[in-house]
């Protein structure tokens, strides 16, 4: 079982890391690509999209808890 629970905290930290709002907002963009592909709308721009807009609100948090 401990090497169940480490295996799982690994994947945990592997994946949420320091913040869960960019696991979450990742997850979030991902699935919406897929609404979008199968509904057969173009998809490829929604991914670079919101990585850049996750990526620019996680370095203002960052910024914002340093200052």
């Amino acid at each position: 079982m401990t090497r169940i629970r480490s295996f799982g905290a690994f994947w945990y930290d592997f994946v949420v890391g320091d913040d869960w709002r960019v696991a979450a907002g990742i997850v979030a963009a991902l699935g919406l690509t897929a609404l979008l592909a199968d509904h057969d709308l173009p998809a490829w721009w929604l991914l670079p999209l919101a990585v850049a807009l996750i990526l620019a609100g996680s370095l203002r948090r960052a910024v914002r808890e340093r200052g």
